[in-house]
């Protein structure tokens, strides 16, 4: 599989942009952060220009306050994801991409995003699965940069009963980690339900971004009339396989490398995903909501 052929993997500005923050006298943003900012930029609905992505009011709003909960569970303050974004603005600002008046909205709506998602990323039922045993691996102080030591864990939280994993999940609320929330009822077969379906959504709709930036790149192939990766031109299974194994080493970048593709591949019985028959069941289930 080459990845110069299909052009799948973000190649973002991250220590260009960095760079130019240290020169220009800025406060240190942490690499993490951008590169996370940079990346889902990358893939989302807005234009890039000379390698970075340009800014607007929808694409701030959709990055901070729509997508980023779903991947990222920083070790560093939340706060830094939206430090990283003005930062961006700035950059735009000096290269002459924004005019005072964009810059100085754009500044605001950041900041005031930036604060929304600290409180999203705090919020349970909004969890997926890899955010939330992230949490619970750095709860027990296990080395998450040591795959080996969070296979271990993972082998002993196996051995668990449901009720016991709900009551660790539960404690992540008890100490403050992530805020208590009772609307939906707390952790249980339903919030449970929530976060697979959550999971599964954002697993795919990265999955999707991740094809439509390796479609638009090789679009300048086909027009010079080269030959398209085989990949692409009869082995599709290969391609959507690479899209696959490169959605989760992201979203292990985001969270502990290797955890997500660990969920998936070895304890998946531990990261419950529902399928079609399951949801159509469960919401059969659900008692209707009663008339006023």
């Amino acid at each position: 599989m080459n990845d110069e052929d299909l052009q799948l993997i973000p190649h973002t500005r991250t220590t260009d942009l960095l760079a130019w923050a240290a020169e220009e006298g800025y406060e240190p943003v942490p690499g993490e952060a951008l590169r996370a900012v940079l990346t889902l930029l990358e893939l989302g609905d807005g234009r890039m220009h000379d390698g970075f992505p340009e800014l607007s009011s929808p694409v701030v709003e959709q990055l901070l306050y729509e997508r980023m909960y779903m991947y990222v569970q920083p070790e560093a303050e939340p706060a830094a994801y939206g430090t990283a974004v003005r930062l961006l603005i700035d950059h735009q600002r000096a290269a002459k991409r924004l005019n005072a008046k964009r810059h100085e909205r754009l500044h605001a709506e950041a900041e005031w995003q930036g604060e929304l998602l600290c409180g999203l990323l705090r919020q349970p039922h909004l969890v997926t699965w890899p955010r939330l045993y992230t949490l619970l691996l750095r709860a027990d102080g296990v080395d998450t940069g040591d795959l080996a030591a969070v296979r271990s864990w993972l082998d002993a939280f196996r051995e668990l009963s449901q009720e016991q994993r709900f009551a660790a999940f539960d404690a992540l609320e008890e100490s403050g980690v992530l805020d208590r929330v009772e609307v939906d009822g707390g952790w249980g077969r339903d919030r449970s339900m929530s976060v697979g379906m959550a999971t599964d959504g954002a697993r795919m709709l990265l999955e999707n971004r991740l094809m439509q930036r390796s479609y638009r790149n090789l679009a300048g192939l086909n027009a010079l009339g080269m030959p398209m990766p085989a990949e692409l031109s009869g082995d599709f299974e290969g391609f959507e396989t690479a899209v696959i194994a490169e959605a989760l080493r992201l979203l292990g970048e985001w969270t502990v490398p290797g955890l997500p593709a660990l969920l998936v591949e070895e304890y998946p019985d531990l990261a419950p995903v529902p399928d079609a028959a399951e949801i159509d069941t469960y919401f059969a289930e659900e008692p209707p909501e009663e008339m006023e």
